[in-house]
């Protein structure tokens, strides 16, 4: 309904959701549109028990309605968002729109993403649904359009039922386009012919060439490194393809080599490389493995989440005492180096599975765990709520460690001796935090907000991650900066190992080697420098010449004998 006052050049609109709106006339004429009877949103202001009744008896129908009236395609979130409410009760949307996508798939007439923040694009002139696919699919510009479209393609496979040939020219330009690519972006090529293989696999009458690029092809040409690089970014099926080839890739040695992307490809990677070595029954070869790196304290924090929430199943006999100083050493050691935080889940995990340090502690002697919750409470990575909380549970499972936290062992958080370079540095990273990162993520959160559904919005879930490390970060670095004292090191005593000093050892071959004792944040292990903080750089402290040590050596992680020959000042 529409009322003028063309003298007070006023109009009154009805609109969907308010009714009885006055606008200034230009103002209206500026921001609304006419729109013909024909379209959708006509419809539900005009002939709305049409559209309810047709939701009803003919979902498809409705469907292709309105992604025409909206130029052809359009998110599903926006799909919601028009019908609900208004055509579909709220309640009744959700049971609706899972019978209504089934049905748009079984038409061919809609292309139905997996994803709800991607749009649904309507099917239109001559070409068979089959042949919108392969259109799709040759339009791609790059690798990852390529991927989009073959997904979209292994999702629809029905329509290829009697159109095979089109498929058989797809698997040569795959192929063609994976041979290319693979030196340069070996993770989207390797996930380019997984998506071929789904493809191939739901296919019925369809076989790969015997001369095609298979993925254990692509597997043979690259080290361990790059491998993990490439791989742990990409989605767990497509990672389990992968996994699934090192045999045809490396015959009898494919356990070797997979056990050596294991600690690196994130903590996808680690679950599915661990489900494959299970199915297999070659669990006894990843217990090895990781018996061995974690002996060398070589495990990363993915490794050692998989362990801790395995450790009453297929970690099992991995777990063990050895586990908790490899957990407190990874913390320790990320907390000192700069640049982003890699162990906050491992942190996490620790202190919310209220199970996992009891466990560990149970495993323990007195002496490995009075030892064990020493480090725990110096270590700077947790405040005095967590340490009063982690230590709650370890007195729990052993009562002597009581004596830690009580009396005049009860620990008091300390001032920080650090080098004035290391502490000129964490105010720089403080100050960009403040003033350049929080301030762009901030605007990165706004942007993502508006790419859809917040529930499968990857840039949005990425942003907030993002956004919460940079809080702890800015958080952790105030407070390392208030409990600071900058110094040049001049004048430390060396009658014994001080925070700057150099000290010789002879290990037990004779052979001379050399450390500084440096502040909290002056770790360098290519200038054999120290933080005291350190777990070796802790150990050398108050020895005296003539003392001996057993001292983790930092590049083998093997245990060894040092005994001290001279001890000097690091500026005299």
């Amino acid at each position: 309904m529409i009322e003028w006052d063309l003298p007070a050049k006023k109009v009154v609109i009805d609109f969907e959701r308010s009714a009885a709106q006055t606008m200034e006339l230009q103002f209206a004429f500026q921001k609304t549109e006419w729109i013909p009877a024909e379209d959708f949103r006509a419809k539900k202001v005009e002939q709305l028990e049409e559209l309810r009744a047709l939701a009803k008896k003919d979902p498809v129908e409705l469907v292709i309605h309105l992604l025409d009236s909206h130029g052809g395609s359009m998110t599903g979130d926006a799909l919601e968002k028009e019908l609900s409410g208004a055509v579909i009760a709220p309640d009744d949307f959700k049971k609706w729109w899972d019978s209504a996508k089934k049905a748009l798939r079984e038409s061919r007439r809609v292309v139905v993403p997996q994803k709800r923040n991607e749009s649904l694009v309507l099917r239109g002139g001559e070409r068979t649904p089959a042949q919108e696919l392969v259109a799709d699919f040759e339009a791609a510009r790059d690798l990852k359009g390529m991927i989009k479209a073959l997904e979209a393609i292994a999702a629809d496979i029905g329509a290829f039922a009697n159109d095979q040939d089109s498929l058989r020219q797809l698997l040569v330009d795959i192929d063609e386009g994976a041979r290319k690519s693979s030196r340069v972006q070996l993770g989207l090529s390797l996930q380019l012919l997984a998506a071929r293989d789904e493809v191939v696999g739901t296919a019925k009458a369809l076989e790969l060439d015997p001369s095609a690029v298979r993925i254990s092809d692509l597997l043979q040409t690259v080290d361990a490194q790059r491998l993990s690089d490439e791989v742990g970014p990409l989605p767990s099926n497509r990672q389990r393809a992968i996994y699934e080839a090192f045999p045809a890739a490396y015959g009898e040695a494919w356990v070797d080599r997979i056990v050596q992307v294991f600690d690196r490809v994130g903590a996808r990677g680690v679950t599915e490389i661990a489900r494959l070595l299970v199915e297999r029954k070659e669990l006894l070869a990843l217990g090895r493995h990781l018996r061995s790196a974690i002996a060398r304290r070589a495990l990363g924090p993915d490794a050692l989440i998989w362990i801790c929430r395995e450790r009453n199943g297929s970690a099992i006999e991995v777990f063990s005492p050895e586990v908790g100083a490899s957990v407190l050493n990874l913390l320790e050691n990320d907390h000192l180096s700069d640049g982003p935080r890699k162990t906050s889940r491992l942190q996490t995990l620790l202190t919310e599975d209220k199970q996992l340090l009891n466990d560990l502690v149970t495993l323990m002697d007195i002496n490995e765990a009075r030892n064990f919750a020493r480090r725990m409470l110096e270590c700077p990575v947790f405040g005095d709520l967590e340490k009063k909380s982690l230590m709650a549970r370890v007195i729990k499972a052993k009562p002597d460690t009581a004596e830690l936290v009580s009396g005049e062992n009860k620990k008091r958080e300390e001032e920080l001796v650090v080098s004035w370079d290391s502490l000129e540095r964490k105010k720089a990273e403080l100050d960009d935090i403040i003033r350049v990162r929080i301030p762009q993520n901030t605007k990165d959160i706004s942007i993502a907000r508006e790419y859809g559904d917040l529930r499968e919005n990857f840039e949005y879930k990425s942003a907030k991650e993002y956004q919460k490390f940079l809080g702890n970060r800015k958080a952790e670095l105030q407070k390392d900066i208030s409990r600071a004292r900058g110094t040049d090191f001049k004048g430390s005593d060396a009658s014994a190992v001080n925070i700057g000093t150099i000290v010789t050892f002879a290990d037990a071959a004779g052979k001379e080697i050399v450390y500084t004792v440096l502040g909290a944040w002056d770790s360098d292990p290519e200038k054999s420098q120290l933080s005291y903080l350190s777990e070796l750089g802790a150990s050398f402290l108050g020895l005296k010449p003539g003392d001996t040590v057993e001292a983790r050596d930092p590049v083998t992680d093997e245990k060894r004998t040092l005994t001290v020959r001279s001890i000097a000042p690091f500026n005299p």
